[in-house]
């Protein structure tokens, strides 16, 4: 037996042994596999807290560093230039969300057979619309407080686990269930799921994809204004550079 071989025996036995004493040999929470419902849970909930923590790095390097006073005073507008400066981050989460999801997906034996691409993408914008305006929000915060850390430790440590990262919404408590609901993320994970591991239509995608697009309506303005009335008053009262 090669090498090849005996890692594909392991892996088999390990994935049988493991996660059936873990969760259950008949766990198929919303109808899917629990390894790929776990791959997609936790890539996709990393990758939105990692985009959102990038803006809040960006502010807190700069006032560390004494340069973002300078930032704040060039012609380029304040939201602009914060979001400009967290593109690049968001580009590399993106190449390692794909590598994390093909290698899991893959590794698991479990590639999807007929996924909905159009879905994933719509489901993928509208969700990173709500991580950039959490982001700018984070990064409110940073100038406003020096408490921006606190809204990533929330999304870090506090709210996973109502959002069916791990686990499906159903298995909550019903008033954690409806408080789930409020939480943008919680579609995001459902309608990517729906998506990429079921290949549902956009009728079944639509609630998901309406509550993300109304969070996007919501949130991105909203955090717009915060920042740019943030980084006005932080000029006025000169504290721009305050860490």
């Amino acid at each position: 037996m090669n090498l090849t071989g005996l890692l594909d025996k392991m892996w088999t036995i390990a994935r049988r042994d493991y996660l059936s004493r873990a969760v259950g040999p008949g766990f198929r929470p919303d109808g899917v596999e629990y390894f790929p419902f776990l791959i997609v849970g936790t890539g996709f909930y990393t990758f939105l807290v990692m985009g959102i923590n990038a803006f809040l790095h960006i502010v807190q390097e700069a006032q560390q560093t004494g340069t973002l006073e300078i930032l704040m005073t060039t012609s380029t507008p304040a939201p602009v230039l914060i979001f400009l400066s967290a593109m690049s981050a968001f580009a590399g989460n993106t190449v390692q969300l794909l590598f994390y999801l093909g290698g899991g997906l893959l590794l698991a034996g479990s590639l999807p057979q007929s996924p909905n691409i159009s879905g994933c993408i719509v489901i993928f914008g509208l969700s990173l619309t709500i991580a950039i305006a959490l982001g700018i929000l984070a990064a409110a915060l940073q100038l406003a407080i020096q408490k921006g850390s606190a809204l990533v430790w929330l999304l870090g440590s506090g709210v996973w686990f109502m959002t069916g990262t791990l686990f499906p919404v159903s298995a909550l408590p019903k008033p954690l269930q409806v408080l789930a609901e409020v939480i943008p993320i919680t579609h995001s994970l459902s309608g990517l799921r729906l998506a990429l591991l079921q290949g549902a239509g956009f009728s079944l995608l639509l609630p998901d994809i309406a509550i993300l697009a109304l969070f996007s309506c919501i949130l991105l303005p909203t955090s717009l204004l915060i920042f740019s009335y943030t980084v006005r008053r932080a000029r006025l009262e000169g504290t721009l550079s305050f860490y």
